[in-house]
């Protein structure tokens, strides 16, 4: 059961309460860089990327958000650390919320200035504490980093937006260790009603990072914790948004695009299934309606092994059946199976 948290909006995006746990992803391109920042965002757009996350480095930067807002049609939240000038810039350029910390941004002035236009224009604020970077202090009083440790800054920076009247608030305690990450979580969750976005930070490479985040992410979604996700990856930031939605729907969560169903190889197959899986799953990738679709390699067994699937193709020798609802529809040649599996899905949607 999800964990009942207050419910913030970022632009037209509704996270926490029993709102869907939403997929975002961090821009790769120099802010700066309006076009280049455009054109990525779009495509993450088109792969169903909820909210979107870039740096906000210097001015140029910040100013940078005006124009990028114009172009795109999904909530955008300025990272900043340390210079809370870039916080208001940001906020008067048009972002919907803001990451940055406020016990590292300086005097209470300073904080104030920045709650004062969040709350003018509605923008939360998300509070992020990394495994890597605890104040010094924090780091000696528990002798090193612990999840102790990264609740206590969490509500350090809490306190400090509370104090102000300030409640719009989104947290995350990232670390690149799972067990460390679930712990944070777990022990915030039991403290605050806030939302949560959850990630393993530093999770690695591509397929690395994917059963990392995938293995801590779910840990916590299991439990009812998480109202946010990015999968932090080295890698295409597409990938990112897809493997987002690969967890939430195998957790149950949200339904978006192609489940894949198929057989692992053994010796009765005689097709070639590994290659036929890749492109069926490479071709049917830009799909957002949810469909089941299987993929096997014995005619036998396959059909009635992945009934429950949409449609499949199941392997013979040089051919293989074509099926829809576990209901043989057709005999296909092994070099048509995949145009006519696509044909049949798009004839049908």
């Amino acid at each position: 059961m999800r964990r009942d948290t207050k419910v913030i909006t970022i632009g037209q995006v509704k996270v926490g309460g029993h709102n869907p746990v939403t997929v975002q992803s961090m821009t790769t391109t120099d802010t700066r860089d309006t076009a280049k920042t455009i054109a990525q965002i779009k495509e993450l757009e088109g792969a169903g990327c909820e909210i979107i996350r870039l740096a906000v480095i210097d001015e140029e930067a910040a100013n940078s958000i005006a124009v990028i807002k114009e172009a795109i049609n999904i909530p955008l939240v300025a990272d900043i650390h340390f210079d809370y000038k870039l916080a208001l810039l940001s906020a008067k350029a048009g972002a919907d919320a803001l990451r940055i910390n406020p016990g590292n941004i300086g005097e209470k002035y300073k904080v104030q200035e920045v709650v004062n236009i969040c709350s003018d224009l509605g923008l939360p604020i998300r509070i992020g504490v990394n495994a890597g970077s605890l104040d010094k202090k924090i780091l000696t009083k528990y002798g090193g980093v612990n999840a102790l440790g990264m609740v206590e800054s969490a509500l350090n920076n809490i306190h400090i937006l509370e104090d102000m009247n300030f409640d719009n608030i989104k947290i995350s305690l990232k670390a690149s260790s799972i067990f460390l990450t679930v712990e944070a979580y777990e022990l915030m969750a039991e403290k605050v009603r806030y939302p949560l976005h959850l990630g393993i930070t530093e999770a690695g490479t591509k397929d690395r990072g994917l059963i990392k985040s995938a293995m801590g992410l779910a840990l916590l979604l299991n439990e009812g914790i998480g109202d946010t996700i990015r999968v932090s990856l080295t890698a295409d930031p597409l990938v990112e948004v897809w493997a987002g939605y690969e967890i939430l729907k195998n957790l149950g969560l949200r339904q978006r695009g192609i489940e894949l169903i198929s057989c692992p190889t053994c010796g009765r197959c005689e097709i070639d299934l590994i290659n036929i899986a890749n492109e069926v799953e490479t071709r049917l990738q830009g799909y957002s309606k949810p469909l089941k679709i299987a993929v096997m390699g014995c005619v036998v067994n396959g059909p009635g092994e992945a009934k429950e699937a949409d449609f499949g193709i199941a392997g013979g020798r040089g051919f293989g059946l074509l099926f829809k609802k576990g209901k043989v529809i057709r005999k296909v040649q092994e070099d048509l199976l995949v145009n006519e599996l696509i044909k049949e899905i798009n004839n049908s949607i």
